[in-house]
């Protein structure tokens, strides 16, 4: 599938504003600016095998489109929420746990590269990775 395959990351755009607006304090965020995210993605049908590895942390999260299920970002903020395919878009819509609030992310292929989009409080951020 169009996702398959593993993914580095090569530039961020509003990052570091995402995070601030997501709660992450001054050191994490630099710290997580530079986190040299490597994302190894596995599609079959509906499902998903996906392996983050980073300076920070590696795990390995399953997910079934349109399954709700638990995840905690690298800072330790935990969610719950799904994946779903619009199109030819992955798009995530994760509750935050400790307040409530919604954060929106989408993974799409443009061109030669994985974009990946966070909404969180009205602040976007990308992320692009090329293969």
């Amino acid at each position: 599938m169009a996702f398959d395959g593993t993914w580095k990351i090569d530039r961020n755009e509003n990052y570091e504003k995402f995070m601030e607006a997501m709660g992450v304090g001054m050191m994490k965020r630099k710290l997580g600016a530079h986190d040299n995210l490597k994302l190894t993605i596995q599609q079959d049908g509906n499902k998903f095998i996906v392996k983050e590895a980073s300076n920070f942390r590696n795990i390995e999260i399953e997910f079934t489109l349109g399954v709700n299920f638990e995840y905690s970002l690298a800072d330790g903020t935990e969610l719950s929420g799904a994946w779903t395919l619009e199109g030819n878009k992955l798009v995530g819509t994760f509750t935050r746990k400790d307040n409530g609030k919604v954060l929106k992310a989408y993974r799409e292929i443009v061109g030669d590269e994985l974009v990946q989009t966070y909404v969180y409080e009205g602040v976007e951020s990308k992320r692009f990775f090329k293969r």
